[in-house]
């Protein structure tokens, strides 16, 4: 093989690897949010000082307080990602290390610019919907 044929492999290499790959940094692609009216869980299943990510609605529950259910987006106001976990008070983004308070959906640690946008939900007996 030729010294061009092989610099030409490898180039061509190297640029199909750098376009297979999504660039650091960027947004996690999200599924478009449930229509509303959708029932989302059973209250049961929201620990109290916790949480549940609704993924396919785009939406996190939590219940700060024995009986008291709040709503917020799933999406990090940073840059877009999907929070991944709700612990110890706090609903969490694993791309850039956002957390949000779960009474509030307030930024407790950035670099989120803004708070978790509430979402509204009705509690019917033991259900849980989006409305």
């Amino acid at each position: 093989m030729s010294e061009t044929s092989r610099r030409t492999l490898l180039v061509a290499a190297g640029l199909a690897t750098v376009t297979g790959c999504a660039k650091y940094g960027e947004p996690k692609s999200t599924p478009a949010p449930a229509p509303a009216n959708a029932i989302l869980g059973k209250t049961e299943d929201i620990p109290v000082g916790g949480g549940v990510i609704f993924a396919p609605n785009q939406v996190v529950v939590t219940q700060p307080a024995k009986g008291s259910f709040k709503a917020f987006s799933s999406i990090c106001t940073h840059l877009g990602c999907p929070v991944a976990t709700v612990a110890d008070g706090t609903i969490n983004c694993d791309c850039h290390g956002s957390k949000y308070a779960i009474a509030t959906g307030a930024v407790v640690a950035g670099p989120a610019p803004r708070p978790l946008p509430p979402k509204q939900i009705t509690i019917s007996g033991d259900s849980i919907t989006l409305t």
